[in-house]
């Protein structure tokens, strides 16, 4: 039976081939450290590449040389890089002076014009997309976090941090942590899963992504791990859902975000949520990220705490979404985790979230590249605020849609939950849910086991393939249960 080859193989040779720019030879391949096959393994995935037409190959044996067919920025991958030169550090918000870095010349590499981006983002825009000749080589600047200081320092300044709260705030703030999410879990599934999977270059459409994470469908001619992207993004946002009054910027909610989003992607499962220890390299910028393991280790917790210190929920978001791409802390999907870990205060304080509608990738990856070379947080942030203002309004429509939360349901929300559960996952013959439920009301109080009765059933009864991650339920424990067939173990 022929070897299944995963579609991670294939990223990390085409990542490599790119990394080194121009057309190349397998032996030029093989020095890379990221690469871990044989000569004639790494031969045969290179002429599978060209079969599916995503190299190009030209010459004939030791002289053939391969092409990334149009070649584009990814994802990082291992590389060796020369020692970092100094970086310039980031200016304080109280510092109100614009020091140009760029030459006066530099909006000639502008092709086009938005009218949201300030006149600073505009500025960092036409810079890094300079050609990478004209850019100075810049490694990891420590400076630019130790200069931070939580609640005195600010990236975003005070009328923008007012603008947004109040285009956040959707009148549950009294409410328990996580209220708001898990009132529009079951669309925010879809609209950051798919938003921020577009945003790593995945080809799913927004129905392709609807059909998968409520029908487990996927869709024909795509690659496979497009559809595992997506299928972690929906796991690791229901992680938030479920643990709202534990999630943190602190290691365990880090860490295992990052496992929830990696899974089945990486080339070593032990990776997943461990931070680097390895050198990395990020294709199209001149930084290069921090090498050594033990200050990889420092700077992650001083992040997080610097991070968890942070009053102002929208200041703590965008401090992440700036801090840990820079660091690069694991071996790949930091930016994915980054945009989760920026929903974290959102979901804290019930605030409309943070689902990257509408952002375009080139500005996204342009903005932290500005992050990386420059330690200018200004188009980012613009990034940042400009997609902040499409997600209020969007959720804030679909809150009007849902009406108030039931104050029952929000009351025994847990046991509410914990009762669908279990009568989902494990029926008994002969059994009704009727009687199951009674049995389980003993633990309510007893004026209120009549509506506890009447609002399971109303939750049995509308269960669905698109409602069934709030309760923590799987497709094929639903499918079993809709059945009538008990889910074997």
């Amino acid at each position: 039976m022929p070897k299944i080859v995963s579609e991670n193989e294939y990223r990390v040779i085409k990542d490599a081939i790119i990394q080194l720019a121009g057309e190349v030879a397998v032996a030029e391949i093989l020095s890379l450290p990221q690469i871990q096959l044989s000569r004639r393994t790494l031969q045969r995935r290179l002429e599978e590449l060209c079969q599916r037409g995503e190299l190009i190959a030209d010459g004939a044996g030791r002289g053939r040389k391969y092409r990334v067919r149009n070649a584009a920025i990814a994802d990082p991958v291992n590389a060796p890089f020369p020692q970092p030169v100094n970086a310039p550090i980031l200016y304080p918000e109280s510092d109100n002076s614009s020091v140009s870095l760029f030459e006066p010349d530099s909006a000639k590499y502008e092709a086009d014009s938005r009218a949201w981006l300030s006149a600073d983002g505009r500025e960092l825009r036409s810079a890094v997309r300079r050609p990478l000749a004209e850019r100075s080589p810049i490694g990891y600047d420590p400076s630019f976090l130790h200069v931070y200081r939580p609640n005195e320092t600010f990236y975003l300044p005070e009328d923008l941090r007012k603008e947004l709260k109040g285009l956040g705030e959707v009148g549950v703030s009294s409410l328990p942590a996580g209220t708001y999410l898990r009132q529009i879990l079951s669309r925010l599934l879809i609209d950051l899963a798919w938003n921020s999977s577009r945003l790593e270059g995945n080809t799913y459409s927004l129905i392709e992504t609807e059909r998968l994470l409520q029908l487990g469908v996927s869709a024909d001619g795509k690659a496979t791990h497009e559809a595992q992207m997506i299928l972690n993004h929906k796991a690791a946002i229901e992680m938030l859902a479920d643990a709202t009054e534990e999630i943190g910027f602190n290691r365990y909610t880090l860490c295992n975000l990052h496992a929830l989003l990696a899974e089945n992607l990486m080339s070593d499962p032990v990776l997943c949520g461990s931070l680097r220890h390895r050198p990395v390299g990020i294709t199209g910028t001149t930084y290069m990220p921090l090498e050594v393991p033990q200050q990889i280790e420092e700077y992650f917790t001083i992040i997080l705490t610097k991070a968890a210190l942070i009053q102002d929920p929208f200041e703590a978001s965008f401090f992440v979404m700036v801090h840990l791409p820079y660091l690069q802390a694991f071996e790949d999907v930091n930016k994915r985790l980054s945009r989760l870990a920026a929903n974290i205060p959102m979901i804290r304080h019930n605030l409309c979230p943070l689902s990257f509608v509408g952002v375009e990738a080139d500005d996204y990856v342009h903005a932290l590249l500005a992050v990386y070379e420059f330690q200018r947080v200004e188009y980012l942030r613009d990034v940042f605020a400009w997609a902040y203002r499409r997600s209020a309004e969007k959720y804030k429509a679909l809150r009007f849609t849902l009406g108030d939360p039931d104050p029952f349901r929000m009351r025994y929300r847990e046991e509410l939950k914990e009762v669908v559960r279990e009568i989902v996952r494990f029926p008994r013959e002969g059994v009704s849910a009727e009687a199951r439920v009674a049995e389980k009301s003993a633990e309510i109080p007893e004026e209120a086991r009549d509506q506890f009765l009447k609002t399971v059933m109303i939750e049995l009864r509308g269960l669905h393939e698109g409602n069934i991650a709030r309760y923590r339920l799987r497709p094929r424990e639903f499918a079993c249960w809709k059945s009538g067939q008990v889910p074997a173990d």
